[in-house]
Formats: C-alpha cells, structure tokens, sequence
C-alpha cells in the first residue's frame, strides 16, 4: 500500500464516530459510507455465498472470497469503533447479522423520536445571525426525517413555521405572502429571503457612513465656537478667572503681583523686590 492510499485509509477510518448510543444513527450511515467508498460493503448487500466446490466456476469463486474479504475487514473496522462494553457477549461473525444486532440493541422509539423533532421543529427561531439559507434547510431536513418516521408535515406547513420564525424585519416578506393566493415552493421561499436579508445588510451598510456623518457633525456643533463667541467664549472666562483670582494665595478680589503674602515671601527669599500692590 503506497502512501497516498494510506492516507485514504486512515481519513476514512477516522471519520467514522466512536459509537455512544446517543450517534447510533450517525454512526451506522458513516459505517456504510465508509465501507462503501473503499469497496468492503459486498457483505452488506449480500448474504453469505456457499462456500464454492471444485465444479464452481472461477468467477463464482472471485464472489465469494470478495465476500469473505468484505466481512472479515469489515467487522474488524466495525468494532473497533465500538466500546466492549456495547458489544454484548454473543460472538457474531457475520457483518450484516453483527449490524442487525446493533439495530435492535440501540433501537428508539419511534414516538419520542417523533415528539423530539416536532418540539425541535416548533421551537426554532432565526435571529438573524447566520446563514437564512441554512436555517431554512435544516428545518427542511426536520421534515425530512420526520417522514422517515412516516409522520408527513404538508408544505404549505413547512412554509408557515419557516415565516413565523424569522424576526420582525421580515414583516413586509410575511405580508407578502399573506396576499397573495399562489402558494410558495421551498425553493422560492429560500430565494426570497435571501433577497430580503441581502437588500437588509445592504441597507445597514449604506446608512453607517451618514450616521457617522451625522454624529461627527453634531459633535462639532457642540465643540466648535462661533466667530462671536470667540471673544466671550471659555477663554475669556479663563481671563475673567486669572484677574479676579491670586494664584500665590488663592483668594479673590486681585491678582498675583498685587498680593501682598507674595511680596512677602519674595522678600523672605531675598528676590529682587517688585513694585509694591496699589
């Protein structure tokens, strides 16, 4: 085996799920995708041959180790992504007998499969987060597998909870349909509200750029002095303050130079003597 065919191999096998229980179904469609893709799946589409004789011809006996090959491999990939403990006691060494077992050791009821999906279904709500097309094939998905469960939802349901869960910016998409007679497929569903979700961002996107205009300008307003208030504005008010305030003592009603505690301590520190305050 080369190394690229060894790298297949080992991508295959590790995107098959450690079996919990609670993945059975998950786990067993990975087992059959994978086992399909590096052709092992003959054991599961056909039950055990008759071990060939010498009058068999060649090609019944290319059948039947193909089979044998398929089982053998095929088992051991299987189990291998089974816990001991869920392999139960009785050794089966057919694959196909091996994966009905499974299916009756893990099987669910179909009545609270049914309920979990329905509660599922009704409960889901877009809020505009994500992907609208992937939100409403997955509730697509819902039905689907609720028709497995042969408990079939009619479209035009489909399409009335798809609506009732999206947000109140799809009011005018939701009125739409209302008026309207003709009944809307899921595909048109889907492309209609991809429409309104990308004319809404766009929306969004053009309106930024003035609402930031918009606010810089009023900030403006609020911090930009007129040409008449320049004169009377903060700065005359910080002048008004510096001649009515002394800065040495603190006290109103003059001015540093004029105070008399700063002549005083010029004098103390022996500085050259400033003209005496009025």
């Amino acid at each position: 085996m080369d190394l690229a065919n060894a790298g297949t191999l080992s991508a295959n096998l590790g995107s098959i799920p450690t079996l919990t229980g609670s993945n059975f179904r998950e786990w067993k469609s990975k087992i059959k995708i994978v086992l399909g893709c590096m052709d092992l799946d003959l054991a599961l589409r056909m039950d055990k041959p008759t071990s060939p004789t010498d009058d068999s011809t060649p090609e019944y006996k290319a059948v039947h180790e193909k089979w044998e090959r398929s089982n053998r491999i095929g088992l051991m990939i299987v189990k291998d992504t089974i816990p001991e403990t869920f392999r139960g006691g009785e050794e089966i060494n057919d694959l196909k007998q091996f994966l009905a077992e499974m299916d009756l050791r893990f099987a669910r009821s179909d009545k609270a499969e049914i309920s979990m999906h329905l509660h599922h279904f009704s409960t889901m709500r877009y809020h505009g987060n994500g992907n609208i097309r992937e939100y409403i094939l997955e509730m697509s998905n819902i039905v689907s597998k609720l028709k497995t469960l042969k408990t079939e939802l009619p479209p035009e349901l489909l399409i009335y909870f798809v609506l009732n869960s999206l947000p109140s910016q799809f009011s005018q998409l939701k009125s739409n349909y209302n008026t309207q007679k003709e009944q809307w497929s899921l595909n048109e569903l889907i492309v209609y509200c991809v429409q309104e979700e990308d004319r809404m961002k766009q929306e969004k996107t053009e309106s930024a750029p003035m609402a930031y205009t918009s606010k810089a300008q009023g900030k403006r307003k609020k911090t930009e002095p007129t040409k008449n208030d320049a004169a009377k504005g903060p700065t005359q008010k910080k002048h008004v303050k510096g001649e009515n305030t002394c800065f040495f003592c603190r006290k109103g009603g003059h001015i540093k130079k004029d105070c008399h505690k700063y002549h005083a301590w010029r004098a103390k520190k022996g500085l050259p003597e400033l003209p005496k305050p009025n």
